[in-house]
């Protein structure tokens, strides 16, 4: 593959898991329902806010590239976050197993292919 291909497709699932993040910001601040949800998973609501301010601060520090280190704990966050809603998902009463393994491995894919781009 090269070098130029690679990059596109780095673009590309960025900017999935970017527009993902940013549709959960946006469900959380203009859907009553995600609260409910977020209730019937198990988490408590006061959470929402410092999730989806770190999401946002997540999704900046991924794209821009001011520090390696910075970027690095954007993908080790978002990492586990994704795990964690994964599990939470298996374990409520009415699971979406599409959401969370769909952001992990769009973050595995942007991850690897930045880590080769920077190699």
């Amino acid at each position: 593959m090269t070098e130029k291909r690679r990059n596109i497709i780095y673009i590309i699932v960025t900017n999935l898991l970017s527009l993902m993040m940013l549709a959960t910001i946006g469900n959380s601040i203009f859907n009553s329902e995600f609260t409910k949800r977020f209730v019937e998973i198990g988490y408590p609501t006061y959470l929402i806010i410092p999730l989806m301010t770190a999401k946002g601060l997540g999704i900046i520090a991924i794209w821009s590239n001011k520090s390696h280190l910075l970027k690095e704990w954007a993908y080790s966050g978002f990492f586990f976050l994704f795990l964690l809603a994964m599990l939470a998902e298996i374990n409520a009463p009415f699971p979406d197993y599409v959401s969370p393994p769909t952001a992990l491995i769009l973050l595995l894919a942007s991850y690897l292919l930045w880590k080769k781009k920077i190699d």
